[in-house]
């Protein structure tokens, strides 16, 4: 009794594939078409091979070399699929080669076998016909016209070569037109600056002091002013002379910065002496004696007469020059 159930059960399942595979052959269809099954020779036709089938199914056409059977030639092919617009399950897959054939017949396009999952679908078969161009016998036979003489006017050139003219004519104006600016720009005169030399720190210094004082500013009670400016001139004459930042230091600031430098003490306590009461005039509102005023003018040339750059002048002797 088991064995009857298990060989029974069995054949449902044989059937039921067999059914499954019967339906999918069902679903694919193929077929072959020619677009002009009658051609002249040289003429070209397209042998279409249309498979109709599910969107998911996958089917393998024929591999066809260049000729496609005796003398009929294969040109090109391609390969198009259009889904069916009122059931896009559905699709149509065309292989489409284009043929022709220099010789006259009727030529037989055997089926072609088409793989798809549900097994292997053959074309139908088709006739083209190869026609030659009929000649009238009854007409004489004439000879080959003369190629036609045919006038080449300059004209004829001038639109042929239109771009080529349009070229040379702008390389013309162009070079023409370099060599007229170049001709007619006016001459730039050379301009021979005169360079002057730089003005020692110390000469710049002494002609400012001389200035100051020629002012009399202490004296017309303008005490404020004169040690202020009195102040600017040494700080003036520190930064160019030593290459030292004093604007906007303080008087110990700018000393610190002179530390390492080859001035004398003795000029060091007459710069601070300037500096020292210029800040006490400036924020203290102190009140100097004009005794003090003119030491300060006085300390300030001496300091600047005897820390002054040494300038070497060259002086030509018979022997070459010296530095003095």
């Amino acid at each position: 009794m088991m064995k009857n159930c298990f060989y029974n059960f069995l054949v449902l399942i044989l059937l039921s594939c067999g059914f499954v595979l019967n339906a999918g052959a069902q679903n694919v269809s193929v077929e072959a078409k020619l677009d002009q099954p009658t051609i002249r020779i040289g003429d070209q036709t397209t042998l279409r091979l249309i498979v109709h089938q599910p969107v998911k199914e996958k089917v393998n056409f024929p591999k066809l070399a260049d000729t496609l059977i005796g003398k009929v030639q294969i040109v090109s092919s391609k390969l198009d699929t259009v889904i069916d617009q009122n059931n896009h399950s559905l699709a149509t897959v065309t292989q489409s080669y284009t043929i022709t054939s220099f010789d006259q017949g009727t030529y037989t396009i055997p089926p072609y076998s088409i793989g798809s999952a549900a097994g292997v679908l053959k074309t139908n078969e088709l006739t083209l016909m190869v026609q030659t161009v009929p000649v009238d016998t009854t007409k004489a036979i004439y000879d080959i016209k003369q190629p036609l003489a045919v006038s080449y006017t300059f004209w004829d050139w001038l639109k042929d070569h239109w771009g080529w003219v349009v070229l040379g004519l702008a390389i013309i104006a162009t070079i023409g037109g370099v060599l007229w600016y170049l001709k007619k720009r006016p001459k730039v005169e050379k301009v021979v600056k005169e360079v002057k030399p730089d003005v020692p720190a110390h000469i710049i210094a002494l002609g400012k002091l001389q200035q100051l004082r020629d002012k009399k500013l202490w004296q017309q009670d303008a005490v404020k002013q004169y040690h202020s400016e009195l102040s600017d001139i040494l700080r003036e004459y520190l930064e160019k002379r030593y290459v030292i930042k004093t604007q906007e230091r303080t008087t110990d600031e700018i000393f610190a910065s002179l530390k390492y430098m080859d001035i004398a003490n003795e000029y060091r306590v007459k710069l601070s002496q300037v500096l020292i009461l210029a800040d006490l005039v400036k924020f203290a509102k102190e009140k100097p004696l004009p005794v003090d005023n003119e030491l300060s003018m006085e300390n300030a040339l001496a300091f600047v007469l005897k820390t002054q750059e040494a300038v070497e002048i060259l002086i030509n002797t018979e022997g070459g020059s010296e530095r003095v």
